[in-house]
């Protein structure tokens, strides 16, 4: 109570406040004006405002700077990794370069042609048998691990092997050196670090701009730049780690130091990778996609009893607070909502499932696939044992006046150019179909009103993707038969042309087959489908590699007529170490060209479907 003489009444239910005089100070009596404070205390207060609103106003100030700073830092950190992960793929293809020393496996270690293939296809096992694995690393651990795991594969791969082929000829071949099983162990792990490198460089590519309008630049580059790594490698072999000839001329590479040179190289580019590759936003790219699970039904049983109390008004209470009968209502919401959520997850489940059946059942994805594995076998093949097939090229007494660098630079640049013309003109001269084409029965109402003749005026020229899909298929036979035939025995030069003629058709090949994939069986399951398709080049490279390692071993231990065998000598020259061999791969291509051909124009092809592929 104040000092004044207010009283109430208490008692009274309606109680009235009486007012004394004495609540008013005399009407003479000095009185202290209400906003009349000391000159200290005044001063103080502005101070403080002052200071206040300052401190407000330099608050607001650095947040904006400190957003717009990490703003800057995200769009650089971004940056630099799809820099670095361009740098990746310029350096994870080496594999490409087995061509410029697989023949000196021969010459110096003695191993034989079937050896030498052992060792190239424990690369392709190491590089197709764990893509799975290091696909499923670089998604929950992010692309920094698996592009360390890959440094350390490399690394060790390269070394290992550089020490086994200082060592000399493996006993089995009458040498002192290293056992043959490390050479194939060593090639597994650069295989598997190939493999590993090249996913963690793509899927940072792909997150980090996969959201943007340049998504397909942003991973064309990469693909690419993947392509052409082989070449500067070879390059960099054959003119700087070279051996001099007794005569101080250039040799050939020396295979110890070019082993040394990738293995720290791509040590060192993983290593960086590990601190340099980074998803950016990735909790807002999460965000989205649990959005997007929640919008589905696919939600916990919390959160479904969230949802219906939300739905229902009861979201701002505490389970506590609810009634019991209220409670048991929404308890029987949460379960209607899950048994929704649930009947959609099933959908889901049953989409993908049948859209993996379809595929499997589907006889022309038979006709694609062995079609695929007839010409990819054959330009693999090619590639791994290009500078053994020069070596064949002139007689043992004569110098080859050509390089296996020189060529496996011609393959990579043909086959980046072939992919990057033949997925970009049949994006804009194919023909384009109804969405959805393979969800179309033959008696379908859509697949009858197909023949009709379309609303839209179409375009006036079409190619078919299959056109350019038999055109660079014919191009790469084209090679073959060329080397086949002697065109090229004993004209070293004219190999140029059947070194580019095989890398355009195998790039563009490899470039429009996961095309045809996409457009006659659709996205929706289109990882579980170009997979199992991908699957088939290793068993083709495996198959094709050992024939023309048994044709080129039996054709060397028989020697060239007229000619006196060196025992000493395990190489083989004339056309008899390839010809055979390459007859039978232009056979191959032509067959896979007749099953495109049959999946494309056949009885239920994809001609008859209506498919614009």
């Amino acid at each position: 109570m104040s000092p004044t003489s207010s009283k109430r009444n208490s008692g009274n239910a309606n109680s009235i406040t009486i007012i004394d005089k004495l609540d008013y100070p005399p009407p003479n009596s000095p009185r202290r004006p209400l906003l009349a404070p000391d000159d200290d205390a005044e001063s103080q207060r502005r101070s403080q405002d002052t200071s206040y609103a300052g401190s407000f106003f330099e608050q607001v100030a650095e947040g904006i700077y400190e957003r717009d700073r990490d703003k800057m830092q995200r769009v650089v950190q971004r940056w630099l990794s799809f820099v670095w992960a361009i740098v990746i793929c310029l350096c994870a293809g080496s594999i490409t370069a087995f061509s410029l020393y697989g023949h000196l496996f021969q010459s110096k270690l003695h191993y034989t042609q079937v050896q030498v293939n052992i060792v190239s296809i424990g690369a392709e096992l190491g590089l197709y048998l764990f893509v799975p694995l290091f696909g499923y690393l670089c998604d929950r651990l992010g692309p920094g691990i698996p592009s360390g795991l890959a440094g350390l594969l490399f690394g060790s791969g390269y070394l290992l092997a550089a020490f086994a082929y200082k060592s000399g000829p493996p006993p089995s071949a009458g040498g002192h050196g290293w056992s043959f099983g490390i050479m194939v162990l060593a090639f597994a792990f650069v295989g598997m670090g190939t493999s590993c490198m090249y996913l963690s460089a793509v899927t940072t590519c792909a997150k980090n701009f996969g959201r943007g309008n340049a998504k397909g630049v942003a991973l064309a580059v990469p693909i690419a730049a993947f392509g052409l790594s082989g070449m500067w490698q070879s390059q960099v072999g054959s003119r700087l780690l070279y051996v001099r000839n007794p005569d101080g001329s250039k040799g050939d590479v020396d295979v110890f130091r070019f082993f040394l040179f990738l293995g720290i190289l791509l040590l060192c580019v993983g290593a960086i990778g590990f601190f340099a590759l980074r998803i950016m936003d990735e909790e807002e790219m999460i965000d989205e996609a649990v959005d997007e699970l929640e919008r589905s039904g696919l939600l916990q049983r919390d959160e479904f009893f969230t949802q219906a109390a939300h739905h229902h008004g009861y979201g701002t209470m505490e389970t506590q607070d609810l009634s019991d009968s209220t409670f048991d209502f929404l308890q029987s919401e949460a379960e209607r909502l899950k048994m929704k959520a649930e009947e959609e997850a099933r959908k889901k489940t049953w989409l993908l499932n049948e859209e993996t059946r379809r595929y499997i059942m589907d006889p022309t994805m038979w006709w694609l696939a062995g079609g695929f594995f007839l010409v990819t076998g054959p330009g693999e093949a090619f590639i791994n044992n290009l500078g053994t097939i020069i070596e064949t090229l002139t007689p043992a007494h004569v110098a080859t006046n050509t390089s296996p660098a020189t060529h496996v630079s011609i393959v990579a640049i043909t086959s980046t150019l072939a992919r990057l013309i033949t997925g970009t003109l049949s994006d804009i001269l194919a023909p384009v179909g109804p969405v959805h084409p393979h969800r179309r029965g033959p008696d379908s109402v859509a697949n009858s009103l197909s023949s009709l003749p379309p609303l839209e005026r179409p375009r006036r020229f079409t190619v078919s993707r299959i056109v350019f899909l038999l055109t660079f298929a014919f191009i790469l036979s084209l090679g073959q038969l060329l080397l086949a035939s002697g065109w090229v025995q004993n004209h070293a030069s004219r190999f140029a042309a059947v070194s580019a003629l095989i890398g355009a058709g195998y790039g563009a090949v490899f470039s429009l087959t996961p095309i045809v994939v996409s457009v006659v069986w659709g996205v929706e399951n289109f990882g579980t489908n170009w997979g199992i398709l991908a699957m088939t080049p290793a068993a083709g490279a495996t198959l094709w590699g050992a024939v023309y390692a048994t044709v080129y071993q039996k054709a060397a231990d028989r020697g060239e007529a007229g000619v006196e065998k060196d025992p000493e000598d395990v190489l083989c020259h004339g056309t008899a170490c390839y010809a055979p061999t390459f007859w039978a791969m232009t056979i191959s291509v032509w067959i896979a060209m007749g099953l495109w051909i049959w999946a494309w124009r056949g009885p239920g092809g994809w001609k008859r479907r209506g498919v614009a592929v």
